[in-house]
């Protein structure tokens, strides 16, 4: 057996990987049998159908790279094919929204899954089992069941067309596929507690396991998936699936208050999360208070200055020039410090009228330093189960910019820019926060949040990732979860900053991350989701 811990949204998945480590895995095995664990029990969030980005480290090479499996665009696609069909942007910058949804419902939303391909990297690169060993427990829950939880049931009620895209039960009844799964014989959603059996789903990680992944992309399910494209108006094509690969890279790298930062690379947005952390550094939160007026606003400015130029600057590095080096330096974020001393607000450029929180982490840390952070998601799912297959594939082409000439517009074979934000911070003795979180364009905000949390306010890690949040997705207006006191916001709004209280205690992505200190390790799950963190 090996010792470590796995944080993870789901009990399942936990559980999952808890079982994989229990069975002489590495924290690499963990996050993936866990990462298909989760396919399973929250088939909204992620699946082979989706997308992902990872940050790995491996303690016997002292490597750490990052794995980009976000997908991409099938070749037939262009980068002016919906421009006439615009109608704006989501409320929350996930997405934008077309006439007809074309682009976010149906076949026409789907872009090439990454997971399984990530997956497959992640665990023949740095894991030490075989693919029957990590899918063993999700072809279990497929194929026995699993309950209805309580976050899954919401979600799948939540009505999303108030942030303007397309409502749950829409996307779960797509097809008659969903229809038999997803809903009772009322036509509303299983409630929580129902049992859920896949045996579809079981089948063909069944076939992935004894096959590999290549019975998904060059294989029979492949064939499926991309005859029923062609059938009902997609783009996606056989060759599409089958030139589908990896992108491996260097982790884009800073430091926060001793701690070496390091994160995934663009289109990921880890960049934002160093350039937050950077414009920080300048300031003594700790002196401030946490959550006091003077805390949230110079949160929400860096927040905004770094959201700005994520938007703006970052997209698939195999179409835009990127500049890593400017939004992580140093010098530039003083700059932008300096702005937030003198009392300057930020402009956050939207568009007049860009992601989902359809989305899922993992993060595992084990004995002998190994971690990984992972995060994978169906983007804002299409509704689209392929006949015969049982999971959902991803809706990510609803966040691509619709209008060309920008860093994120369509291009045939480009992945889109995604929120997701794995991280990993370390100090001398290595990996000392794993940590990451599901959210759409909330995840670098939130992962920030929680990392300044544990350094500069001491919490533990459940402590970080259950304080209360804020965020910024609208030109100077702070969002606060409904933990954050009146009398607090009060102050806010006379600093002029417009303000949106959210419903929710717990709002604005769901964080989770691990923790390895003197005393061992803590684990935080985020307490907006179901998720729980394990020791074995």
């Amino acid at each position: 057996m090996t010792h470590g811990i796995v944080c993870a949204a789901q009990p399942e998945a936990a559980e999952a990987g808890a079982m994989a480590l229990k069975n002489g895995g590495n924290a690499i095995d963990a996050a993936v049998a866990c990462a298909l664990a989760q396919g399973v029990v929250d088939p909204l969030m992620t699946g082979a159908g989706g997308v992902g980005s990872a940050v790995v480290h491996d303690a016997k090479s002292g490597t750490t790279e990052c794995l980009n499996f976000l997908g991409v665009a099938p070749m037939a696609a262009r980068e002016d094919m919906w421009v006439d069909a615009i109608e704006g942007e989501t409320a929350d910058a996930f997405g934008f929204m077309l006439r007809g949804r074309i682009n976010a419902l149906g076949h026409q939303a789907v872009m090439v899954p990454g997971n399984l391909k990530g997956y497959q990297a992640l665990l023949e690169t740095y894991g030490t089992l075989n693919w029957l060993d990590v899918c063993r427990s999700a072809i279990v829950l497929a194929d026995g069941g699993w309950m209805v939880r309580p976050h899954v049931y919401a979600y799948a009620s939540q009505d999303e067309e108030a942030q303007g895209r397309v409502h749950n039960a829409d996307i779960l009844g797509f097809t008659s596929e969903g229809r038999t799964l997803y809903l009772g014989s009322d036509g509303q959603i299983k409630k929580p507690g129902n049992l859920l059996r896949n045996p579809q789903l079981g089948n063909m990680l069944k076939t992935v396991a004894e096959e590999g992944v290549d019975a998904f992309y060059k294989g029979d399910i492949g064939v499926r998936i991309a005859d029923d494209m062609k059938a009902k108006g997609g783009l996606i094509t056989r060759d599409d699936l089958a030139a589908y690969e990896v992108v491996r890279a260097t982790p884009v790298s800073g430091s926060y208050r001793g701690l070496k930062v390091t994160t995934n690379a663009p289109g990921g947005s880890g960049v934002q999360v160093v350039e937050t952390l950077n414009i920080l550094e300048h300031f003594d939160l700790r002196a401030m208070g946490h959550n006091t007026p003077e805390y949230i606003r110079t949160l929400a400015e860096a927040i905004a200055h770094a959201f700005n130029d994520k938007r703006s600057k970052v997209g698939d590095p195999a179409f835009v020039d990127v500049p890593v080096g400017e939004l992580t330096d140093k010098a530039y974020a003083k700059a932008l410090a300096s702005q937030i001393d003198a009392g300057e607000k930020a402009v956050l450029q939207r568009m007049d009228a860009a992601e989902s929180a359809d989305t899922s982490h993992v993060s595992t840390l084990d004995e002998h330093g190994n971690a990984v952070t992972m995060t994978h998601t169906l983007g804002a799912p299409s509704g689209v189960i392929t006949p015969g297959t049982g999971f959902i594939l991803n809706g990510c082409m609803s966040i691509f910019d619709p209008r060309p000439g920008m860093a994120m517009s369509i291009a045939p074979g480009k992945s889109y820019t995604s929120s997701m934000s794995p991280t990993i911070l370390f100090d001398d003795s290595g990996p000392h926060i794993v940590i990451g979180a599901p959210g759409a364009a909330y995840i670098p905000q939130a992962v920030t949040q929680a990392i300044v949390n544990v350094v500069d306010f001491g919490m533990t890690m459940t402590e970080a990732v259950a304080a209360p949040r804020i965020a910024i997705t609208k030109n100077q207006i702070v969002e606060v979860s409904n933990r954050i006191p009146q009398f607090v916001t009060e102050k806010i709004e006379a600093m002029g900053y417009g303000l949106i209280r959210n419903y929710l205690s717990y709002a604005f992505a769901g964080v989770h991350g691990v923790r390895s200190t003197h005393d061992g390790w803590q684990g935080g799950a985020d307490p907006s989701r179901d998720g729980v963190a394990l020791i074995v």
